[in-house]
This record gives C-alpha cells, structure tokens and sequence, in this order.
C-alpha cells in the first residue's frame, strides 16, 4: 500500500505532522545499489598523485609539504584519520619520499589504512611530534629552505614546526595541493558521476512521497533513506519550505509543506569519499505566475554560467556572466538583494566546498579535470528563493554536466 492511499486526504496535515520521520523513511524497497560497480582508489593512482606533487614542490621550490587529516590526507595517503591535540599528518618530500607521524599508541590503528608505502614515525606523550617532522627532515637535507603546508593546517602545527626547524621558511603548500586536487581524474569523475546519479534517483524517489504538512526532518528522512538504499553515504539534507526557501541556508522558523509554496531541496551524497551536490526547487500544488517567472529566469542562469564556462576563461568571469544577466532582468545589482546573494558555484570533490569558486574576481583559469557546483540562486526576502544546482566538470572540449538541469518547475526531475 502506498503511503499516500494510507494517509487519504482528510486531515492529512494534522496526521503527517504527528507520524515520525522514520515512517517516511521505510519505503525504500526495490531501489538498485547503483554504487555495486563503483571502483576505489588504488595505489597506482595515489602514486600518481604523489608524483605530481613531487614537480609541483620542484616548480615552486618547496622540499617537503605537512598534511594533517582530513580530505587532502585521504587524497594523497589513504589514511582516514580525524584532528586532536595530538598530532597525527603525513610529510611528502620532493623526491616522492612519505612518512606519516602519529602518536605511538595510535601506530597499529593508523597503519591500517595507509594506500602508499610510508614510514611511521611515532612520538609519546612527552615527546614534541614536531620535532620528529623535523628530524626526519633534517636527515634528508631538508632543515633550511621551504617547508609547505597544507593550508587548512592548525597553527599549533605550523608554529610548531617553525620552531622545530628554525633554519627553514615555512610556507604556504596550496600551490602543490590545489594543483594536484583541483584536477581531477578519469577515476575521481567516475566515482562523482555515480554519487550524482544516486542523488537523482533519490530525488526521484522522494519527490513523489511529499505531502502537505511534513516537515523539512520528514522529507529528509525519505532522502537520505533513498540515499543509503542506492548505495550512497548520505552527506546533507537541507529543505527549505515557503519563505524559508528565500535563505539560502535556511530559517530556524518551524516549516511545513503548504498548497502553492516553494519546496527546495539541496541534497548530496558521496561514494568512495567523492560528493555529489544537487539543488531542486518546485512548488507543492500548483505554482504562481511569479513563481514560474522567477524560476525560468534562474534556470536560464544556469545556462549562462555553463555557456561562459570555457576552457582558459578565469573562473571568476563565470559569476560576472550571471550577473550581468540578472541585472539585466532588475536583479541586484551585484550580490545585492532580491538576486543572488552567494557566488554561482564552488569546487567540489572529496569536499563538497573546495578550490577554487566561480566568484567575482576568481583568476584561476578553467582546465580540464576542473568540477564545479552551478547554482546562481534568486533570492526575494519575504517570499520565497529559487535555487537550482547541477555540477559540471571540464574536459578537453568543455564544460560537461554530471546531471542534467531540470527541464521546468512542473517537472524538476527530468
């Protein structure tokens, strides 16, 4: 029995709002693992990764580059590790030499995942883990010259390592870092295709089983449910009902679905650790002639920003192409409001939000391998935002979709 015959029509409000999130979420039953063919990351590949890095250390004269954990540790080592006062990263030296230090009681768990082969280096409790960076370092003829790091570094690291190596410079190790993840492979676009196609199909899934009076927690218990059933990890449910919707990021005012209001969902999922970011807006009902308007000029903002996507453009001109559309329909100007208030779209990978974004004054220029968000949102405070979001990746002829934007607001799936 569908859920929709089992509510009925009466009272239907009341009776959505009482039932708990969990009752959405248990109709998953027939949807395919579409992530069963998924192929993770491997050696060779992050011994490809390491030895780009190792040309990148050489051109911006770099010897070795610290990593703490986090995504750029995963890309680079395998090792999925999480940040404490006590010190666990990885060392990469230009010659393609790695160690990864941790505390010595951490040594048997952190070796267990390692993708590369690295030296362990181990510290206790009342030892200075920065000091055996350090030594490590010194016995490779590293102790002057430039240190990179990783630019989400703790400071307590990077102080901590000057004052280990009093002889070096320690710098900025982006330039290495964005240079090698900025650019992604043929293995990293397929993994982010099929998290893109998990979150569709569970769009698809989930649009359907609305009904009025949810809440933004019960349309978000479906998705993730279908999210999980088609073989994704669940990243971020945001729903956005009403006039919630004209924030991007939303309101702390209860919200229910209400005849003839805007419902947006802003969903992703990954799969192997590599994300999909996907944006829907529709209205529950039927929508208003200001609600079409609205929503067929931002949709056309997608096609602007795909269209100035061009091999070689800087990425900020992407967001200056949007603008000047809007500003030509009276939106903004600028990031001003009603229009859109955020950048048109931002990198993604192993992080939903990495380097570099399709902003105002981004110079980075687009390459192939490039992945973006592309969501220039309109945003009419009081009322209600439209926001839509594909991401796209660049390839050796140009911008290319990993889904396909919806078609219109009466059917916003495809």
């Amino acid at each position: 029995m569908q859920r929709r015959q089992f509510l009925g029509s009466a009272a239907l409000t009341g009776m959505a709002a009482a039932l708990p999130s969990s009752v959405f979420a248990a109709d998953t039953a027939g949807l395919p693992n579409l992530a069963a063919g998924a192929v993770s990351i491997g050696k060779d590949e992050r011994m490809a990764r390491i030895a780009k890095a190792k040309e990148l250390m050489a051109a911006n004269d770099i010897g070795a580059l610290l990593i703490e954990p986090g995504s750029s540790l995963v890309y680079f080592t395998g090792v999925q590790w999480w940040r404490s006062e006590r010190l666990t990263a990885a060392v990469l030296t230009r010659e393609g030499e790695a160690a990864i230090v941790t505390p010595f009681f951490e040594e048997p768990s952190v070796r267990e995942s390692p993708g590369i082969e690295a030296e362990v280096l181990t510290w206790n409790e009342d030892e200075n883990p920065l000091a055996a960076v350090a030594a490590w370092l010194g016995k490779r003829g590293l102790a002057k010259g430039r240190i990179g790091v990783e630019e989400t570094v703790r400071y307590f690291a990077v102080d901590g390592l000057q004052k280990a190596m009093p002889g070096a410079t320690v710098v900025n190790g982006a330039p290495v870092v964005r240079g090698c993840r900025m650019h992604k492979s043929a293995a990293e676009i397929a993994l982010m295709q099929i998290a893109n196609d998990i979150t569709i199909a569970a769009y698809r899934h989930t649009a359907p089983r609305i009904e009025a009076g949810m809440t933004p927690a019960d349309i978000g218990a479906i998705m993730r449910a279908a999210t999980a059933a088609l073989g994704g990890q669940s990243e971020f449910e945001l729903i956005l009902l009403g006039e919630a919707s004209a924030y991007p990021h939303g309101s702390g005012k209860p919200q229910a679905v209400r005849e003839g209001e805007v419902v947006l969902m802003d969903c992703g999922a990954t799969v192997h650790g590599y994300q999909s970011d996907i944006s829907r807006t529709f209205v529950y009902g039927k929508a208003s002639a200001r609600q079409r308007q609205v929503w067929d000029q931002m949709r056309k903002g997608q096609d602007v920003a795909f269209a100035a996507a061009k091999l070689g453009t800087p990425a900020g001109k992407v967001d200056d192409a949007v603008r000047a559309w809007y500003e030509s329909l009276g939106w903004g100007p600028g990031y001003k409001l009603p229009g859109t208030s955020h950048r048109t779209g931002h990198g993604i990978g192993l992080d939903g939000h990495e380097p570099v974004n399709l902003v105002r004054g981004e110079p980075t220029r687009l390459a192939p391998g490039m992945c973006f968000s592309n969501e220039p949102g309109i945003y009419i405070p009081g009322e209600f935002g439209i926001r839509l979001e594909d991401c796209f990746y660049m390839t050796e002829t140009g911008p290319k979709w990993f889904s396909m934007p919806s078609p219109s607001i009466d059917q916003p799936f495809g």
